[in-house]
């Protein structure tokens, strides 16, 4: 379904922009299993879209150039799991509606889809159903739904700490340009753990006062992705793709989250859009865009 016609079709729509890991820290590992990360986050103008709209009886609906992937998904789409979690939490507020879902985004590509999902989907349904939750219980419901959901219900520039549970906003981190590129290959998240060298790494740390798009590209450029080496084994794609970023001039490649999608940072839109359109010729069995993430100051 074309963007226009989301909006013109359904009350209510919003945004599951794509996260990006700036860098991702492996500091510990709790009792439980949990890993301890220390993330910097920003999300980009690309992602999915959901609308929202009421109805005599709740309605799924898919479209999308990967929504037919997600069609056997059933009650484990994390869409379903929030739209019944938020209904338990507010009860006779929660009337019948029909969720359609606009899938742009790879799934279980380390660019956190299912997750931004599940985050826009607490926010349309509030907005929906005419309510509102304490930011605390509403942290507390994204939490259950993954360790990822509570940054993408902010879906603003943060670090991320612990699980993911702890946030603080990055005010002055700027836009950047930026290629995502994804071979659509899926990575397992648990089998990038278990091939983790060490688990108790050095923890993120960013001087005091950061400013400028080139102080923030210095401070990027010497933080890592624990994960992207244990990735590249299971996915040696991501190697390529990196090296390919570079050739078209990337200032900072990196893997974002547990992978496959690797992102390069350019001077400009139209580079990064002249480095996108190179890349789609090379691979076009690939995924590959062109976009810009906001900034702080959003």
């Amino acid at each position: 379904m074309p963007e226009a016609g989301l909006a013109e079709a359904f009350g209510v729509t919003e945004e599951a922009r794509a996260k990006i890991n700036l860098a991702l820290h492996v500091t510990g590992q709790r009792a439980d299993g949990y890993h301890l990360l220390d993330m910097l986050v920003t999300f980009a103008d690309c992602g999915d879209r959901l609308g929202f709209l009421p109805a005599q009886a709740d309605a799924f609906t898919l479209s999308g150039p990967f929504g037919e992937t997600l069609a056997g998904d059933g009650g484990s789409n994390l869409v379903l799991l929030a739209r019944d979690l938020l209904r338990e939490t507010v009860g006779a507020l929660a009337f019948p509606v029909h969720i359609h879902l606009q899938k742009n985004l790879p799934i279980a590509s380390g660019i956190g889809g299912g997750s931004a999902d599940a985050a826009a989907t607490l926010r349309g349904l509030m907005r929906l159903w005419g309510m509102s939750l304490p930011v605390e219980s509403l942290a507390g419901l994204a939490l259950k739904l993954g360790a990822d959901v509570p940054m993408c219900l902010e879906s603003r520039p943060l670090i991320a700490r612990g699980i993911g549970e702890r946030i603080e906003a990055v005010p002055d981190l700027p836009a950047f340009a930026m290629v995502l590129a994804n071979p659509l290959k899926g990575v397992s998240t648990p089998e990038v753990f278990r091939r983790l060298a060490a688990k108790n790494n050095p923890v993120l740390h960013l001087a005091p006062g950061l400013s400028g798009t080139s102080g923030w590209l210095t401070a990027i450029g010497s933080a890592r992705n624990d994960l992207e080496a244990p990735a590249r084994e299971l996915v040696p794609e991501i190697t390529m793709i990196s090296q390919m970023l570079q050739a078209r001039g990337a200032l900072i490649t990196r893997m974002s989250g547990s992978g496959a999608t690797c992102f390069g940072i350019f001077t400009s839109m139209a580079a990064a859009q002249e480095a996108a359109s190179a890349l789609h010729g090379e691979r076009p069995d690939w995924y590959v865009q062109a976009t810009e993430t906001v900034s702080g100051g959003m």
